[in-house]
């Protein structure tokens, strides 16, 4: 199931920058791995996505987590949720992502912010 944690991606010109002023200015906590740069507050369940240049078009940029993926992409399509994006591993972890009726794009990740 979809767990309470979850991450917002807003879209910033120079992610590592914006991360040292969240970090700097208002005392967050920052995760830097090659593209995915994270920012929040030490403890917090929730994590800013910081996203160099533009988010795709129907992109929401919103990502909830599930602690089992695989799992939780099956019993939504059981309950007829779409999906844009399949259970996918990747070398960095594992991803999906569905559809709202309205075509909005909405990721799922596996583990934790």
């Amino acid at each position: 199931m979809i767990s309470k944690d979850f991450s917002l991606a807003i879209m910033v010109s120079d992610a590592k920058k914006s991360a040292a002023w969240y970090k700097e200015k208002l005392g967050f906590e920052a995760e830097v791995e090659d593209h995915w740069v994270t920012v929040s507050p030490k403890g917090a369940n929730w994590k800013l996505h910081l996203c160099e240049g533009e988010l795709e078009p129907g992109n929401t940029g919103v990502a909830f987590y599930s602690a089992d993926l695989k799992n939780t992409v099956a019993d939504l399509k059981k309950k007829g949720v779409k999906f844009a994006i399949d259970y996918t591993k990747k070398a960095w972890g594992e991803i999906s992502q569905f559809t709202d009726p309205d075509g909005n794009l909405v990721w799922i990740m596996a583990g934790s912010p």
